[in-house]
């Protein structure tokens, strides 16, 4: 090892010694002439010896270079031509420039060079590969095979032009993709399903009727689910728990649970259409949270009145059907287990707050005095939250003032932030949904909160309420409130202006009863009657002045019309009560003959507000759904942040057509 290296030292240091010997060689030659000739003799032959060496050095250095170039080319040329993964090479403007033969073989050995590869392989953007210079797709779906693709731009330069193509590699993907979809389809759904009105059906049917529709049910359930290869159980006479795979989910969806139309369409002497409404849980971590989610989806979808099917996965709802009325429940034992419920939770609770929601209308402030009146005969602190008087409301604002008693009732959002605490009782009337309350903080403050609304549950909920009272089926809030009313006492004591003001909630959201109007309607408003509520005093709080009359004729008279039987309208920016005026314009609207559905536009503060009404065959509440709204069958609403209302327009007539197309 030491002689290499004192060898390979030598070597490198050549030209130093010939310099050396050199100078030893004249020295000499000073003293000895012969001697100097003959040392010179050596040092030419030493140098000539030595560029000879070098030359042949040089040379062999020079043919090894080039013999290993060559052998780098042949195996770069060799791995590319035999690599086990297809490639192809396309030049800039997408042109197939080369690919080996794996790249061939997906099309069959098709000659492709120079075509675009645009016509084989969709989804490549090739501008984002030139900008970013490597790029990557994944499942790419080719000839039924999926392959990620690894894109590397190389910068050629050839004298003095310049210019780019770009590899790119195939890896076949097609083995995880089955696998993936496998487990996917395979994947355990747990569903519930329930008669809606099983007692109301039976009741209405002769007893010797009563076996063939029951078991004319039973048959069309277990055949929906044997079509679609589910099991099923049956644990009480209205109830079933069914299991299945998420393919047949898809299946269900695609035919948007068509079990639901064919339930209402059994006829066995029943007066009453039978519906009924599926929870289906889905992609929980485990069984118990699948059950879980069925459950939570049944309780939305009864919320929502029954006659559809909720599918819940995690935080994502789907909601199909609820195209029909909500059936009135005939018993009234609900109501009156919630007023107890409602009562025990007052007397137990340090003071009450009341909150409805934002631009309060009648049945909201009417409900509202309801539960005050409640708190009030059990000499309970109360307060109900109002930040500003609207239109809808001003005539009975005008009443209460008039009161010295409800002098210190009404509160704003920070005085009532101030007055609640852990153990304040916050009663949410006329809306279920947090954003649309008139303080959404006070939810937060307490951890003893009651829903009672009318309207159908919708995606965002409070659902942290120790107490929920919610009735599709109802014609409004003041409806059970009321029935409430009856039973916390004995002996109700209500004051005058409290009963009208829940008569007058009741006139307006059942349009002075001609709509979402029961028996138990009738029975309410004959309560308040009865209490001293005066009808013509009760239409003084929602009569309109001479200007708000007349826009609402100018708006009724410009609507559009779309799809032959939906009136659309907007109203004047300089209107004086927008929302008021939007909402009555569209219950006018119904009153044409040939216009079933109707939506008034209206602009408040930059945001556009909608309101739906329907005579029935055209679910508003589905179609203001899709815009973030809510509400009923017949009565919805939406409000569109940021909005112009030519855009709002255009979102309503896209809802209007979705909503067509899924009941095609």
């Amino acid at each position: 090892m030491k002689l290499a290296k004192l060898s390979g030292a030598f070597t490198k240091d050549t030209s130093l010694y010939l310099w050396i010997i050199a100078v030893f060689v004249v020295i000499i030659s000073f003293f000895n002439y012969m001697l100097g000739l003959a040392g010179v003799l050596v040092l030419i032959y030493l140098v000539v010896h030595n560029m000879r060496t070098a030359t042949r050095k040089k040379e062999e250095l020079r043919l090894y270079i080039e013999n290993l170039s060559d052998n780098v080319d042949i195996a770069t040329k060799n791995a590319i031509l035999n690599l086990p993964f297809p490639l192809v090479i396309v030049d800039e403007q997408g042109l197939i420039n080369w690919y080996n033969m794996q790249f061939s073989d997906i099309f069959q050995g098709e000659y492709i060079l120079d075509k675009k590869l645009s016509s084989y392989l969709n989804g490549i953007d090739l501008g984002r590969i030139l900008k970013n210079g490597t790029e990557e797709f994944k499942y790419v779906n080719i000839k039924d095979r999926y392959y990620d693709i690894y894109c590397n731009m190389i910068n050629l330069k050839e004298n003095s032009s310049e210019s780019n193509v770009i590899i790119m590699y195939l890896v076949d993907k097609t083995d995880y993709i089955n696998i993936r979809n496998s487990y996917n389809d395979d994947r355990p759904v747990i569903a519930a399903l329930q008669l809606d009105n099983y007692d109301e059906v039976l009741k209405d049917v002769e007893d010797v009727a009563k076996p063939a529709i029951i078991a004319e049910v039973d048959r069309r359930i277990n055949a929906w689910a044997s079509l679609n290869n589910a099991s099923i159980q049956k644990y009480s006479n209205s109830e079933y728990i069914l299991h299945f795979t998420y393919k047949q989910l898809v299946e269900m969806e695609e035919k948007r649970f068509d079990i639901l139309d064919s339930m209402r369409e059994i006829n066995s002497g029943n007066r009453i259409p039978i519906t009924i409404s599926i929870g289906v849980g889905v992609n929980g971590k485990s069984l118990v949270e699948l059950q879980s989610f069925s459950h939570s989806a049944m309780d939305i979808a009864l919320g929502r009145g029954g006659d559809q099917a909720v599918v819940k996965d995690n935080d994502k709802l789907s909601f199909y059907g609820g195209k029909t009325k909500a059936v009135e429940k005939r018993t009234r034992v609900k109501a009156r287990v919630m007023a107890y419920a409602l009562r025990q939770l007052i007397e137990q609770s340090e003071n009450v707050i009341i909150l409805g929601h934002e631009m309060p209308d009648l049945d909201c402030l009417g409900s509202a005095l309801g539960i005050y009146r409640c708190c009030a005969n059990l000499n309970k602190d109360v307060k109900i939250v109002l930040n500003r008087v609207n239109a809808a409301i001003a005539n009975l604002w005008s009443e209460l003032e008039e009161d010295e008693e409800y002098n210190n009732v009404f509160v704003n959002s920070q005085e009532a932030a101030q007055l609640c605490s852990r153990n304040t009782l916050l009663v949410i009337v006329d809306v279920h949904r947090p954003g649309f309350t008139e303080c959404r903080q006070l939810l937060e403050r307490t951890e003893k909160i009651v829903v009672i609304d009318h309207h159908r549950r919708g995606t965002e909920f409070i659902d942290n309420a120790v107490l929920t009272y919610i009735e599709p089926y109802a014609s409004s809030t003041s409806e059970l409130v009321t029935e409430m009313l009856q039973y916390m006492f004995e002996k109700s004591r209500i004051k005058q202006i409290e009963a009208e003001a829940l008569l007058a909630g009741i006139f307006i959201d059942t349009k002075n009863f001609s709509f979402q109007t029961g028996v138990r309607t009738f029975e309410a408003a004959s309560f308040l009657r009865k209490v001293g509520a005066d009808t013509t005093l009760t239409r003084q709080l929602f009569q309109d002045d001479m200007e708000t009359f007349l826009t609402r004729a100018d708006v009724v008279k410009k609507a559009s019309m779309f799809r032959n039987n939906i009136a659309i309208s907007t109203i004047p920016h300089s209107a004086k009560y927008p929302a008021l005026v939007a909402a009555q314009a569209a219950d006018e609207l119904l009153n044409i003959k040939g216009i079933n559905a109707s939506f008034v536009l209206s602009e408040i503060n930059g945001d556009i507000f909608i309101s739906g009404r329907s005579l029935g065959d055209i679910n508003v509440q589905v179609v203001l759904e899709k815009l973030g709204g809510g509400g009923h069958l017949t009565v919805a609403g939406a409000q569109l942040p940021g909005a112009s209302i030519e855009e709002a327009i255009d979102k309503v007539k896209k809802a209007v057509d979705e909503y067509l197309r899924e009941g095609e």
